[in-house]
């Protein structure tokens, strides 16, 4: 059975000086700002789409690799991952990095850089994103 996720953003002014929101419509868990200025120069305070689509990134690859270490019989005691999206004005985005950091018993540093590479390209986030550049650091601590 597929299921539909939606979100709404809305929008007011011009690129440079207008801004808008994004809310997150199916699990209605939050609202956030955007802004031009937050995406082309940062912000601690403002979203940007590219921090929307690590989150979903970062917990796409952690519902994978989970999947992947529990069919192996070791499932992870924690799986802690970052997405860093790249976005460059005039460009685009040009790549998302992910970082992860697990504890998985049973199960020795190669082997867990195997199913995390597998995880890497079995996302269906990462598989949405095969026009930019993936990277993976994968670290195993126990």
């Amino acid at each position: 059975m597929a299921i539909t996720s939606a979100a709404t953003a809305q929008w007011s002014g011009s690129l440079a000086e207008g801004s808008g929101s994004v809310h997150l419509d199916s699990s209605d868990s939050a609202e956030m700002e955007v802004t031009w200025k937050a995406r082309s120069e940062g912000s601690r305070t403002v979203t940007t789409p590219e921090e929307l689509l690590g989150a979903a990134h970062a917990a796409c690859f952690n519902m994978a690799l989970a999947h992947e270490l529990a069919q192996n019989g070791t499932p992870p005691d924690r799986l802690t991952t970052t997405a860093r999206v790249v976005f460059a004005p005039g460009t685009g985005i040009t790549s998302s990095n992910l970082a992860v950091a697990a504890t998985v018993p049973g199960i020795d540093a190669d082997t867990f850089q195997t199913f995390a590479e597998g995880a890497k390209a079995g996302c269906p986030v990462s598989q949405a994103l095969t026009g930019v550049e993936i990277t993976l650091v994968a670290t195993l601590i126990n």
